[in-house]
């Protein structure tokens, strides 16, 4: 192959081909420094700007909006409830806390706690005694208080009551509705999966032995505690309707003590009931009186072999009438809390005989508040 000749003329046409970029070259040389400046500028100009419109659209007290980060992993489906407020219906209230593991194992460290559920009217007149009560058991108890809608509670920050309060309705005595508002705090109390034990209160409740006590008699014990009894009276099966046959027969018509303890399976059960809640709403009103035959009836039908057909909660029917007795300020002494209420019990215990059998008693006034805070710890073993 020969070699290229170069001729002038393919010089010249180099030469041109050349020009124009050695023109551009030009140019950028001298006009570079000025368009860097001016982009710089450019630059400053719309960060100041974005700056300014930040500012004006910040909110006067310099809070800066925050996201909320979710639980991840497991911690989603374990951690309790941050606040005990929410818009849920009953039925989704109920039908999101009656899940249950089929897997008995906790893939956790799983600290079992006891579920004090308060069904109130309004304050809570003993609420400083309990607060000795919990004082040193953080960690192994809640607190629900159910109430009347439109009560606004004031516990200080530092109170075991403070933000405690569920999403209530009004309950009325005898009426479905009073077993609604308990199945409502065994619903917010199942959302916490750490909750074993659950125990049904009233403002005017008291308890008889320190936590340590009542918390190993639950941890201990093979079976709930549900007051359950044959009543052949008027006031029992004299409250029958027959057209809860043949569902219930009345010979499986049962009464028992509002107040209750039941353990986490338990309360499950209670909570997933639609078969006999229809029938107990239908048929049983005034003077058939529903919190009083309802989960008795119902237990005793479908899982007696869990309860221990008592409860642990004292009350004095002995007066007579319509509503126990209720013990004011002048009935709290020394003798008196030994005599009626701490000694000269027999009971069953996992199948063994036990003097202790009552943990908590009712009703007592307000006024009964400082003699009882005196005897407490002497009495009780808190305070």
């Amino acid at each position: 192959m020969l070699p290229r000749v170069f001729h002038a003329e393919d010089g010249k046409d180099l030469a041109q081909r050349i020009q124009p970029r050695g023109y551009l070259f030009s140019i950028v040389k001298y006009f570079g420094p000025f368009l860097l400046l001016a982009a710089g500028f450019f630059i400053f100009g719309a960060r100041f700007f974005d700056t300014r419109i930040l500012k004006l659209q910040s909110p006067k007290s310099g809070f800066l909006p925050c996201i909320t980060v979710e639980p991840s992993g497991i911690n989603r489906w374990i951690k309790p409830p941050s606040s005990l407020l929410h818009n849920m219906s009953d039925h989704e209230l109920f039908w999101l806390a009656s899940f249950a593991p089929e897997v008995k194992n906790y893939p956790f460290k799983r600290l079992p706690k006891v579920a004090f559920m308060f069904l109130t009217r309004g304050p809570l007149p003993l609420s400083p005694l309990w607060e000795k009560f919990f004082k040193g058991n953080e960690g192994l108890y809640s607190i629900y208080i159910h109430s009347l809608p439109g009560y606004k509670a004031s516990y200080p920050k530092d109170s075991v009551f403070y933000k405690r309060q569920i999403p209530s309705q009004v309950a009325e005595w005898g009426r479905m509705s009073m077993c609604d508002a308990e199945k409502r705090l065994l619903a917010n109390a199942l959302l916490d999966l750490s909750n074993e034990w659950f125990v049904l209160l009233s403002e005017s409740c008291i308890p008889l032995y320190n936590f340590s006590i009542i918390y190993k008699y639950f941890q201990r014990s093979h079976f709930s505690f549900m007051g359950v009894f044959d009543d052949k009276g008027p006031h029992g099966r004299g409250r029958y309707n027959p057209n809860m046959a043949p569902l219930i027969t009345i010979d499986q018509w049962r009464k028992g003590s509002q107040w209750f303890e039941v353990d986490r399976k338990l309360a499950i059960y209670i909570l997933q009931d639609t078969k006999y809640y229809s029938k107990f709403k239908e048929f049983c009103k005034p003077p058939c009186y529903v919190d009083e035959h309802y989960f008795p009836t119902m237990l005793h039908i479908e899982k007696s072999d869990l309860i221990a057909n008592s409860s642990l909660t004292f009350v004095d029917w002995s007066r007579g009438g319509a509503h126990p007795a209720t013990f004011g300020k002048d009935d709290i002494t020394e003798e008196f809390m030994k005599k009626k209420l701490l000694s000269g019990w027999d009971c069953m215990y996992n199948g063994q005989h036990s003097s202790l059998c009552v943990l908590f008693a009712r009703k007592f006034a307000p006024s009964s508040l400082q003699p009882l805070l005196q005897l407490a710890p002497a009495l009780l073993g808190y305070g």
